[in-house]
Parts: C-alpha cells; sequence; structure tokens
C-alpha cells in the first residue's frame, strides 16, 4: 500500500522567532519512503536538522517577520496491515530492562507517576501482567475519558485529564503512558499521521498521538483513545510526553493562522484537505 502525506502549517510573527520542528518520518519509517519526506519553507530560510536524544529527525529554522508556510507532499509505503499484537507478550522485570527504556518509567511533564501511583495500584494492581494489563489499561482510559476537541488544553496533565474524564488524542496517551509507568511498564508517548485508512472517514485530519509500551524485548504500539489496531500510522517522533515531541516549538510569539494535514491511500485521488485556522 501507498500512502500520501503532507502537511501545509502558516505561521505569522511579528519579529523573527527560532523554531524547532518534528515533521519527518521516524528513522524506523525513512526505507519505506518512496519520495523524500523534505520539509519546505516559504519564504526560504536554512534548515539544520539533527537527530535528538530520543533518535527523531528534528529541524531547528528561525521564521522570518511576516508569514510563513512550512509544507510537504510525499508517498511511503506501508504492509496495509494493521498494527501488530501479541496477546502472550511479557512484562520485562526492572533489573532486566534495557537501559535506554529506564527513563520511560519515571515521571515527566504532563505524566505524574508518583501523583498516581497508589489510585493505579487499585485499579489495576489485580489484573493480568504484561500484555493484557497494557490493553485493560487502555479499555479504561476508552470508557472513562470523553474525547472533545473542546477540551483541549496544553498544560493539561495526566492527573487532570484523570480528575475531568475530558481530552483529546495526547490526553489519553498521556494518562495511559502514566498508569503504565506506575505498574512499571516502560510506555513512551509517540506523535505521528493516521488518517482514516479502513474505517469510515471523519474530519477534519490531524497529527495523531498513541504511546508504545515495551514488552517482551520490544515497543509495541497502543492506543487509548482508537483502542482498536489500525492500518497505515506513520510514526514520526517518541519521547517522554508530548514536551519532547511537539510538531512545533517557537522559541517567541507565533500565531498559527493556518493548518492542514493529508493522508490518502491512494496517490492517484484527490487528497481531502484537513483543518484551517
Amino acid at each position: 500500500m501507498l500512502i500520501r502525506l503532507g502537511y501545509d502549517i502558516h505561521f505569522q510573527v511579528a519579529t523573527s522567532v527560532p523554531m524547532i520542528a518534528h515533521l519527518n518520518v521516524h528513522s524506523s519509517r525513512t526505507l519505506d519512503l518512496v519520495e523524500p519526506d523534505q520539509l519546505r519553507i516559504e519564504p526560504a530560510v536554512e534548515i539544520e536538522q539533527y537527530q535528538d536524544s530520543f533518535g527523531n529527525l528534528a529541524s531547528r529554522f528561525l521564521l522570518p517577520p511576516g508569514r510563513t508556510r512550512l509544507r510537504s507532499s510525499f508517498l511511503i509505503e506501508d504492509s496495509g496491515g494493521p498494527d501488530p499484537q501479541d496477546p502472550q507478550a511479557e512484562e520485562v522485570p526492572v533489573d532486566r530492562l534495557p537501559a535506554e527504556t529506564l527513563r520511560y518509567l519515571l515521571a515527566s511533564r504532563y505524566c505524574e507517576v508518583d501523583l498516581l501511583l497508589d489510585t493505579v495500584t487499585e485499579l489495576f494492581g489485580n489484573s493480568p501482567r504484561g500484555w493484557g494489563r497494557v490493553q485493560t489499561i487502555c479499555d479504561w482510559v476508552n470508557q472513562h475519558v470523553t474525547f472533545g476537541y473542546e477540551h483541549a488544553r496544553s498544560s493539561k496533565s495526566a492527573l487532570e485529564v484523570y480528575n475531568e474524564r475530558l481530552g483529546v488524542c495526547r490526553d489519553f496517551q498521556h494518562l495511559a503512558v502514566t498508569f503504565c509507568r506506575c505498574l512499571n511498564v516502560p510506555a513512551r508517548y509517540a506523535t505521528g499521521i493516521l488518517g482514516d485508512i479502513g474505517v469510515p472517514p471523519r474530519s477534519p485530519m490531524d497529527f495523531s498521538a498513541w504511546f508504545g509500551a515495551f514488552l517482551d524485548g520490544r515497543w509495541w504500539t497502543f492506543d487509548a483513545r482508537q483502542n482498536a489496531p489500525r492500518i497505515g500510522r506513520v510514526l514520526m517522533a517518541v519521547g517522554r510526553d508530548a514536551t519532547d515531541v511537539a510538531i512545533t516549538t517557537s522559541f517567541g510569539s507565533a500565531r498559527l493562522v493556518q493548518f492542514d494535514v493529508v493522508t490518502d491511500e491512494d496517490s492517484d485521488r484527490e487528497l481531502s484537505m484537513g483543518r484551517s485556522a
């Protein structure tokens, strides 16, 4: 299966503003690219790309005064199959975890492991260990948190999601990630593009969030918002929480004036565009 991916994002700034962007596919998907995954900026500015501490490809550049456009469109090859699953996957004891996974057990900006530890132990302490426990967490979050764009708040943490029971996709994942960490299952936040392939179409399209749980020596994809295996998920970046993988981070005032995301499984069809602001 070939998937056409793209975005068209516009910012308005009064003075020059430095920016970091995570807009490229993750290194685990670069071999699947059929066309170059290239960030284009108009008007043209110098772009420095680097690998961040989580292994993500990041870009840094300076937005000039006025309106700046960030865009890309490319093809990627996908298996066309749903997210892999293994209900028999087991937890790895903490003392045997690879050192690089240990940071995904700790509290972070949006994931207050220390504040939810007692609650999680009470909710899931007796649940089956391994895959079943992570799936039970996804089921609980999916059933107890109500989705709605009107519930979005950039400062909302996992504890606030638990108390309010309202949120957007990132809030679902932050809560599930925190629950997993409380039970000594390494969990990392993930962002990327997930189109409506194999499911009824919804609008508008957007970047999406999910999470990875480390079981049986590898990372497995879980999604507390969708709570079902999906087709065509394209990973862009991973980190401790949304702080580490923000699509754009500006070091100054930058007003978002247009935001479109596209994903389509057939490159010959007219691509449906996403939300404009």
